[in-house]
């Protein structure tokens, strides 16, 4: 799983590097969503946007209004901004997100900078534990 993580992060960094390189700094979020959307299916992953993202409280699934930017393959999310300057408040909404939902890990696009490198960070919840395999037939 952690080779498959590491590939899908390059696809993924080289998608967001190509929508900064043709948009440039300066647009709304969506506009940058809806062409990283594009190129990441584009290269054949399985990309969804703007998914529901319920809290489980007391062994019940409560629709709280939490939506993740993007999903990728089931197993990164994808959380975008366009702010001046990423802060310890959106690492911690990313790190909720992945709990929240089980991921293992996600990455803070930021598109409102000059060089796009400056505006990634990768998260990985430490807490996360893969599901176990299933047992085989008797």
């Amino acid at each position: 799983m952690e080779e498959n993580l590491h590939s899908l992060g390059e696809q993924i960094i080289g998608a967001a590097m190509r929508v900064h390189t043709a948009l440039g700094p300066g647009l709304l979020e969506s506009a940058y969503e809806i062409c990283l959307f594009h190129d990441l299916s584009k290269a054949g992953l399985n990309v969804a946007r703007q998914v529901d993202l319920p809290i489980c409280y007391e062994g019940v699934s409560l629709n709280s209004g939490y939506r993740l930017d993007m999903l990728v393959e089931g197993k990164v999310v994808l959380e975008l901004k366009a702010v001046e300057k990423l802060s310890s408040l959106h690492a911690a909404q990313l790190i909720s997100y992945l709990r929240l939902g089980g991921y293992p890990m996600g990455y803070l696009l930021n598109f409102n900078v000059v060089h796009m490198r400056d505006g990634i960070r990768r998260l990985r919840d430490k807490k996360f534990k893969p599901p176990l395999p299933p047992l085989p037939p008797c």
